[in-house]
């Protein structure tokens, strides 16, 4: 207690720390959400697949867990393809082709997701874009980069075929 002017004033410390946590567990869920998002930003392409097949199945009278099933199967078909060309394709132009097959929805995920993040962070629209853009920007690299490492595991060495 605090004695003001010959009145007694509580303290407030308990909504100072409610908001500096409030604060400090908003960095931490952004920092995980974008955490998942780079990992997971590889996997943009196939699941954008397994989702419009789910869909096509559940519309064509499949039901819910055969939608899922197909939509699973045609998400790792993508998936195991795409690494196939990856491994087996040895002209450097035409592994940079699959690989921006992959990175370009990954592109677009990273754009929306903070976009997404800076509309509830930022007032002003033309920094929510600048962030939007540079987040892309980042999660494209990110995606770039793990399957450019999945393309350099996979080849023998040489630079032949380029």
């Amino acid at each position: 207690m605090v004695v003001v002017a010959g009145a007694t004033v509580p303290r407030q410390t308990g909504d100072t720390t409610m908001f500096v946590l409030g604060i400090l567990a908003s960095f931490a869920a952004i920092a995980a959400m974008c955490w998942l998002l780079f990992n997971l930003a590889v996997f943009a392409l196939p699941f954008l697949v397994g989702l419009h097949t789910g869909i096509w199945a559940y519309g064509t009278g499949a039901g819910w867990l055969g939608a899922i099933l197909v939509g699973g199967f045609a998400a790792g078909l993508t998936l195991a393809i795409g690494q196939a060309l990856i491994m087996l394709v040895r002209p450097l132009w035409a592994r940079f082709v699959i690989a921006l097959i992959f990175v370009v929805p990954a592109v677009l995920a990273g754009f929306y997701a903070t976009l997404g993040i800076t509309r509830t962070m930022m007032p002003s629209e033309t920094w929510q874009m600048i962030f939007a853009v540079i987040g892309a920007g980042a999660v494209g690299v990110s995606a770039f980069l793990r399957i450019a490492g999945m393309a350099a595991d996979s080849s023998d060495g040489s630079a032949a075929g380029a």
